[in-house]
């Protein structure tokens, strides 16, 4: 499957319910096993790589991949396999714990906008924004007034961010309660895993039907003409990975970078 006709099928099309329940988080896009999965990955990231040393280069555009979703739905994996692919020159990665005091104090997307990728870079959000919505209204932070207020904000912030030549791939990585279980059991019983878990994350999952929920509604209000949400689905890494270069490499392709034009002043000079 070619990376345009994957992200027309993962997209969230702006206006419709993301429907979550209805997206299965097993799929495989057809391919056999994870060897033929891992084949079709390869050339992706080359081209990936190929294609950020043009964005690099021409410093007038950024892309800023998003990457949202539950416990041990593989966000860390896909920037390993994946951003991991490109020269770490060009990449800025920011990850969103619980704000600092200092951020506290300040509006909630102020700590967000001072990680956003210069022109020229790739950007990446482990977690981003969309806590400031989810974990917030389900922690009970904010109410459904100040929710649906966020979803605005959100929406204009956005809409800034592209207006000003950030492009964005916002990534749902979407896993099934029972992989998540797996997941979280693995790492308990692997003692060199068990420092990522966090007694926190039981509660979160005793809230599964709630928080599926409130990223359903979250998607749903925000995936937009210029930035759409892509639902990834993550239930095998292999499939996440393919999924997510996919997505990166259609919007890189779509912004099509150029290096600029040689200086005419440095034609016929020889280094002795």
């Amino acid at each position: 499957m070619q990376p345009r006709e994957l992200a027309d099928q993962l997209r969230v099309k702006p206006g419709s319910d993301a429907r979550l329940d209805a997206r299965d988080p097993g799929d495989r896009f057809g391919y056999a096993d994870k060897t033929a999965g891992r084949a079709a990955l390869t050339p992706m990231l080359e081209e990936i790589d190929s294609l950020h040393d043009r964005l690099w280069a021409e410093a007038t555009r950024a892309v800023l991949l998003v990457l949202q979703g539950i416990d041990t739905s593989g966000k860390d994996g896909a920037i390993k396999r994946v951003v991991g692919a490109v020269d770490p020159q060009g990449v800025r990665i920011a990850a969103f714990k619980v704000p600092t005091e200092t951020e506290r104090v300040q509006d909630y997307l102020w700590r967000i906008h001072a990680q956003c990728p210069p022109l020229g870079h790739l950007g990446v959000f482990n977690r981003s924004h969309y806590e400031s919505v989810v974990a917030a209204w389900l922690g009970g932070d904010i109410d459904q007034a100040q929710c649906e207020l966020r979803y605005r904000h959100l929406r204009e912030f956005e809409r800034m961010l592209v207006d000003e030549g950030t492009h964005l791939v916002k990534v749902f990585l979407h896993i099934s309660r029972e992989e998540q279980r797996k997941r979280l059991q693995a790492r308990l019983d692997d003692p060199e895993k068990r420092w990522k878990f966090r007694k926190g994350d039981l509660s979160v999952r005793e809230r599964w039907d709630e928080y599926q929920a409130a990223y359903e509604r979250a998607i749903t209000e925000t995936s937009t003409e210029y930035a759409p949400w892509y639902v990834v689905p993550a239930d095998h890494k292999w499939v996440r990975d393919v999924a997510v270069a996919a997505l990166l490499l259609h919007a890189v392709r779509e912004l099509d970078p150029k290096f600029p034009p040689p200086d005419p002043e440095l034609d016929g000079i020889v280094v002795s």
